[in-house]
């Protein structure tokens, strides 16, 4: 111990950023400088949510639908009712797109990965998961290829599993928007005079100020609340 010095710090170890980590780095940089980024957020009862993924019936591949199978279908209408979110914006210019192409974060060992969904409005919800479930395992046993993350048109990133609460996603550029979800936790709700526990998840929408204001972003999340509130409808 040096009492008259600076404190002292030993080297544990250097690691070197492997390939996919410098992309991650680069482009997450380039994120943060190129957009403006705010985020809203909202916690919305998610006991339709919850009963529609219960109640869902094993589909495609004997795949049982999941709460996130459930948002993705809520998301897409909502991107369908907004379209302004459903775009990227690049070279001075807000491309809004016809197909509903969502990127799902995946984590693998080397870090994040976004493979895309494409034409989710065009696919039941059994067909959503199947296809996430085959999307996901493709990515972490290493079988996939670049084209899997190209041409997204929003992004979704799910950390509820890992018990967080809320956060701030990072846009994946050049696309205008992310949602992200929050864990599900039972909270007290009065209701003709009496008090229950329903679920409820809180939904954090990132956006490109540059492109869509504050004002977009809380109607985009009362659609998406709408949506959620009601999923068993996609059932």
């Amino acid at each position: 111990m040096n009492e008259n010095g600076p404190a002292e710090r030993t080297v544990r170890e250097e690691r070197t950023l492997t390939p996919m980590r410098k992309t991650i780095s680069r482009r997450l940089g380039d994120s943060y400088r190129q957009a403006v980024h705010v985020t809203v957020n909202r916690t919305v009862d998610a006991e339709s949510v919850v009963a529609a993924a219960g109640n869902a019936e094993a589909g495609c591949d004997g795949v049982d639908p999941a709460i996130t199978d459930v948002l993705l279908c809520a998301l897409s209408d909502a991107l369908g009712a907004h379209p302004a979110f459903n775009a990227t914006f690049e070279d001075d210019t807000h491309r809004l797109f016809e197909e509903r192409n969502v990127g799902i974060a995946v984590t693998i060992d080397d870090g994040l990965v976004t493979p895309v969904i494409a034409d989710l409005a065009s696919k039941s919800l059994y067909e959503v998961a199947a296809e996430r479930k085959r999307l996901t395992e493709r990515v972490q046993s290493g079988d996939y290829t670049m084209s899997l993350f190209r041409n997204g048109t929003f992004t979704l990133s799910n950390l509820g599993p890992l018990g967080v609460d809320s956060f701030d996603p990072i846009i994946n550029p050049p696309e205008v928007g992310i949602l992200g979800l929050g864990r599900t936790t039972d909270r007290a709700v009065r209701s003709d005079g009496e008090v229950r526990f329903r679920p409820h998840m809180t939904l954090s929408l990132s956006f490109d100020h540059r492109i869509v204001d504050g004002a977009d972003a809380a109607r985009f999340l009362e659609t998406l609340v709408s949506n959620v509130e009601t999923a068993e409808q996609y059932v």
